[in-house]
């Protein structure tokens, strides 16, 4: 009888701790890396196009226009922006609750880009005016127009959020857990068995075939 290998330094942390360590340490890091370059992304908006006209890049695919939106998407809920700083915190909170138990680095990565990008839209909606709570939004980015008409207004924050969720689709469409598992990969199924004909069921691959000799009566 043989007994399993002890398990000594390097041998549990490794399974354990570090992947979870290494996955909160990538989430934390681009948050704030999307943070820090939304924050920015819109004071040198504020400084380079207020009181000017849209700039046009790209031939007219991007437009570089200061606005300030008080609701999300499209103007929606702009008289009521104080839900949205609730709805972010709450968003915080399920973040930091998912990172206890995250283990997978593809899921560190869109769990990031989502907290940076929520943190750097409630900092607009804490700080700037009107006041507390009610802040507008700072966005600049147009695409194919330079008013919005045909996509809404946009800034980095946002990007990242979006980028974040579909990130997140697209794990959970390929089975990736946040615990680092993968749903359907099976490295331990048990071997096909079929039955005999008087001892029971029997591995499939020493089961008799019709090949091999009979014992005769």
């Amino acid at each position: 009888m043989t007994t399993a290998p002890t398990a000594g330094p390097g041998t549990t942390e490794p399974a354990g701790r570090t992947p979870r360590r290494r996955a909160v340490v990538l989430l934390v890091g681009i948050a704030l890396l999307a943070l820090l370059t939304d924050l920015l992304t819109k004071h040198l908006a504020l400084q380079l196009l207020d009181d000017r006209p849209p700039v046009r890049l790209l031939g007219g695919a991007v437009y570089l226009t200061l606005t300030r939106n008080s609701g999300a998407a499209w103007s929606i809920g702009a008289d009521h922006t104080w839900v949205f700083p609730l709805i972010t915190i709450g968003v915080v909170g399920w973040i930091t609750w998912m990172a206890l138990r995250l283990r997978s680095l593809p899921w560190a990565v869109s769990l990031g880009l989502v907290l940076g990008g929520a943190l750097g839209n409630l900092t607009d909606r804490i700080f700037r005016a009107p006041g507390h709570f009610v802040g507008h939004v700072v966005d600049m980015v147009s695409l194919f127009d330079p008013y919005g008409q045909v996509w809404p207004v946009f800034n980095l924050a946002d990007s990242c959020l979006v980028s974040g969720v579909l990130l997140a689709v697209l794990l959970e469409l390929t089975g990736r857990q946040r615990d680092g598992r993968r749903i359907g990969a099976r490295g331990d199924a048990a071997a096909p068995v079929t039955t005999g004909p008087a001892d029971g069921p029997v591995p499939a691959e020493t089961a008799p075939t019709d090949a091999e000799p009979r014992e005769r009566a």
